[in-house]
């Protein structure tokens, strides 16, 4: 039985579309931070006396039509048939565009191949969460990662990125905690088959992703403020743009953007992000989280939450 524990991440240079489906493999690399206060917690117990798969979150029983399969892949790796208990319990809003499938996989991904026997190293773990969600891949470590996109299986991984010194905080506004109209998997697959915009954010988007290298490297937070609000506008711009047209934007994700806006002319450094979900992410310094909290609060008392940089996936019990 192992128990391991891997926080989300959000991307700051976005992961959005596959150009193969089964492995994972995505059309460009992608920069994140990993998330101090979101988190999943997985046991994994391979026992052979199950005659299947069982799987449970929150102590509610789930269908394993997604665990088996990537069980299915540690039980090759490990050589093993024997059926496992998966128990899982997420600290963060399932579904609601917070990363939660990120930490989820991250955490199966480690606890299952330990309890399976493997001991993989950091780059092999990392392509077998890749396999469960694309941006597990980079939970699986502390801080920033980037994630290659790597052109088969063996050369799209993550890895850590060297630590920044500037105080990064991360303020999240809940606008809608509840599950997505849609999933961003199948908001993804239309954004990469119909949208006109997609090609020229592929091509951005890469660059992007060295540019935040960059910039992270020379701790110049105006640059990787910049960078990221780029990349998520041009990623909703592309999902805008697909047919059918759609948007996870709602009327206060508007208001909180235009906050930030503000907020940043009246000289307060302060970025917002967005993933697949109407919540806003504001990147910011930690000696200006009260200035955005202040601007936040009137409309959004109870919704923000402020969180630091995150640790690696780790191992909670091991027997």
């Amino acid at each position: 039985m192992t128990t391991a524990r891997a926080h989300t991440n959000i991307a700051l240079i976005k992961y959005w579309g596959k150009r193969d489906a089964a492995l994972m493999l995505p059309y460009t690399s992608s920069v994140s931070l990993t998330l101090a206060d979101f988190y999943t917690d997985t046991t994994v117990v391979f026992d052979p006396a199950l005659p299947a798969d069982t799987f449970t979150l929150a102590d509610q029983v789930r269908p394993t039509t997604k665990v088996t399969p990537f069980l299915d892949l540690v039980r090759a790796q490990a050589g093993l048939t024997t059926r496992a208990r998966v128990r899982s319990v997420n600290h963060v809003p399932t579904a609601a565009g917070l990363a939660s499938s990120a930490s989820a996989y991250a955490a199966l991904a480690l606890a299952a191949s330990r309890a399976a026997g493997l001991t993989l190293d950091a780059q092999a773990l990392s392509r077998l969460a890749r396999r469960g969600s694309g941006s597990a891949t980079r939970s699986l470590f502390g801080g920033l990662s980037v994630w290659h996109r790597g052109h088969d299986d063996a050369t799209s991984f993550a890895e850590a990125l060297p630590a920044t010194t500037l105080p990064l905080r991360m303020v999240v506004v809940l606008v809608n905690a509840g599950p997505k109209p849609v999933s961003s998997r199948a908001l993804m697959a239309n954004t990469v088959a119909t949208s006109p915009y997609y090609p020229a954010w592929v091509t951005h988007n890469e660059a992007a992703a060295a540019a935040m290298i960059q910039a992270l490297a020379a701790n110049d937070f105006p640059a990787i403020g910049h960078l990221t609000e780029q990349s998520a506008m041009q990623m909703h711009a592309a999902i805008m743009a697909a047919d059918p047209a759609f948007t996870y934007f709602e009327p206060e994700t508007l208001t909180v953007w235009q906050t930030v806006q503000a907020l940043r002319a009246q000289g307060v450094p302060a970025y917002a992000t967005m993933d697949a979900g109407p919540n806003v992410k504001i990147l910011t310094l930690a000696p200006h989280v009260d200035a955005v909290q202040a601007a936040l609060l009137p409309r959004f008392a109870g919704r923000l939450m402020t969180t630091a940089p995150g640790p690696a996936a780790h191992i909670l019990e091991d027997q």
